[in-house]
This record gives C-alpha cells, sequence and structure tokens, in this order.
C-alpha cells in the first residue's frame, strides 16, 4: 500500500471535503507520469484512489471515497468511446456499435486497462481488502478506471478527458479497427442462439450475493422456460449476468449433435 505523507510539492485546497484523507504525494506523482501532466487539485485525484474499506476503516463517510466519481467517469467514457466508434465506423448500424461500445467499457475490458496503467498498487485500500488481493479485484480495478476518467474530466475538462482515455485505450480501439467486427458480448450471443433454435428470449435472475458492502460478488442464474440453464458469478450484476450467459452457451453448445 502507498505511504501515505504530507504534500510539500503540489497544492491541497481540501476540494469536495477530503481535507480529512491523508495526501499521498508518491501516489499523486506517479498520477501525474501516468496522466502525463501536472494536475491542478490533488485532492480531486486522492479521491479517485480512495476505497470505500479505507473510508470506513479511517472513519470517514462513504462519500469521501471514489464511488460518486465513479458514477461520473462512467458517463464521460460512454460519452467518448460512442463518439470515437461513431467516427471510425461510418458503416457500423446502431446495433454493431451498441454491441462494441459494451466489449470496450465493460468491467473485465477496464480492470485490463486500469491493470496497464498500474493503478491498483496505487489504490487507497482497507486492510482487510488488501490482504485478500482485492485492489487486484475486477470490479475495484474498473471502478477505480472510471474514477480516474472523472477526475481527469473535472481537472482538466472533456478534451483532456477524452485525450487519455483514447491514449490508454488506443490499443482496444485498434483491435476493433483490425476485426472490423465487434467482439461478443456472451448475453447477446446466448440471445442470438436461443433465437435461432426458437426458443424465448433468456431471463437473468439474482440468486444471492455474498461478501461486504465495498466488494460484493453476486450470484445471478439465466433461465429459459423457468428452468436455470446457466449459473454466474461476479463483482458486478452485469459480470455475472455475462458469466451466466457464458456457462449456458458452453453447455447448450457442447449438447449439439
Amino acid at each position: 500500500m502507498p505511504t501515505l505523507a504530507r504534500s510539500s510539492g503540489l497544492s491541497h485546497r481540501g476540494h469536495m471535503g477530503l481535507s480529512r484523507v491523508p495526501n499521498n504525494i508518491g501516489a499523486i506523482g506517479q498520477l501525474e507520469l501516468l496522466l502525463g501532466f501536472r494536475v491542478r487539485d490533488p485532492s480531486i485525484f486522492q479521491r479517485a484512489i480512495t476505497h470505500r474499506s479505507f473510508c470506513n476503516e479511517q472513519g470517514l463517510e462513504d462519500t469521501e471515497s471514489y464511488e460518486r466519481m465513479e458514477f461520473l467517469g462512467d458517463a464521460v467514457l460512454e460519452l467518448t468511446v460512442s463518439e470515437e466508434l461513431y467516427r471510425r465506423f461510418p458503416d457500423f448500424l446502431e446495433g454493431r456499435l451498441t454491441k462494441t461500445r459494451s466489449a470496450l467499457v465493460n468491467g473485465e475490458a477496464l480492470a485490463k486497462v486500469a491493470d496497464n496503467l498500474g493503478l491498483g498498487p496505487l489504490l487507497l485500500v482497507g486492510n482487510g481488502v488488501d490482504s485478500t488481493g482485492g485492489r487486484q479485484q475486477e470490479s475495484v480495478l474498473a471502478a477505480a478506471f472510471e474514477s480516474l476518467v472523472a477526475a481527469v474530466y473535472l481537472d482538466q475538462g472533456l478534451d483532456r478527458a477524452r485525450e487519455f482515455i483514447l491514449r490508454v485505450m488506443a490499443d482496444h480501439f485498434d483491435e476493433a479497427v483490425r476485426e472490423r467486427t465487434p467482439p461478443e458480448i456472451p448475453n447477446s450471443r446466448l440471445q442470438e442462439h436461443l433465437q435461432s433454435q426458437g426458443i424465448q428470449t433468456p431471463k437473468y435472475r439474482l440468486a444471492g450475493s455474498k461478501g461486504p458492502d465495498h466488494g460484493p460478488v453476486f450470484t445471478v442464474e439465466v433461465l429459459v422456460d423457468g428452468e436455470v440453464i446457466g449459473i454466474g458469478r461476479g463483482g458486478k450484476k452485469s459480470e455475472a449476468e455475462a458469466q451466466a450467459a457464458r456457462a449456458a452457451l458452453e453447455e447448450l453448445l457442447a449438447s449439439l449433435p
């Protein structure tokens, strides 16, 4: 876990109530290196790397974690990726654009981007989460990346945020350009397979969740005609649904003659 220290080289204006969270000059400095610019308000980026578990252990409000920024970053990501795909693929209709965007901004894809950036070691997490390897958990990394995008947007504006997103996701876009086809989404593949067999659209049901609020694991079942045909688990409901769809597809395809 990064060493906590008082910042002597970066201004700290206590933006949005973060004055109670210790400044982490080492992490902020490393963030500036991967971002490629000097941040204006370090406290925004401090919040972007603060996990709820850290707030809980330090007696801070949950609103001082990155969760609100995750919400904003998700919107900035979707806008940027949607615009880039719209420009790069003039021959794609709405369905193909939507599939490609979903593949680029899902939890697994964003976690890979965050991991490539080395974001995990910079996160402020609670001891419990840290001891179980939680800082490298897919849902944590994906959320942290969305929060970092929000921090860039708030600190530097939309143009700089767009520039950052397109730079760190360049390989993913290039792959989409080379393939000229949107990556397959398990949910879509399952629905298409069932439709080809004249079977009704599958339904997803939350079967339960385990773990703490800051790191739950959801279990989702996918059903057809009331029968469970696949079960999946993930740190987000959407991830669990994708895993359930993948499991169902594997089972259905294996049973084909």
